[in-house]
């Protein structure tokens, strides 16, 4: 197994648009081998920020490799620029674990 994270930190203000962007997406994800599941977890605010992660569950890192290197992945973040970078502050910080037990 393979957990795949990003970090997102979102401008005060912000969270409900970032998690509309994020429920309105189409993440092609279903169509992918070995990919099992998806969550976007919401964490602490603070007067800088409010964290957001993402994490996606894959059969291997392998798998998840494959899915970057995929054209589901170029189609899921083709807006990834788009008109609301604005809520985002700074780009997201990438976290990958492979299951050891």
């Amino acid at each position: 197994m393979y957990i795949a994270m990003n970090r997102f930190r979102i401008a005060p203000g912000s969270e409900n648009e970032f998690i509309e962007i994020w429920k309105n997406r189409d993440t092609f994800l279903d169509t992918v081998p070995g990919f099992k599941e998806f969550n976007l977890l919401q964490g602490p605010t603070n007067e800088e920020h409010t964290l957001f992660a993402s994490h996606s569950i894959w059969e291997s890192k392998s798998d998840f490799e494959n899915w970057t290197k995929s054209e589901a992945f170029r189609k899921a973040h083709a807006n990834a620029g788009g008109p609301k970078k604005n809520i985002y502050l700074g780009p997201p910080q990438f976290e990958g674990f492979e299951s050891i037990v």
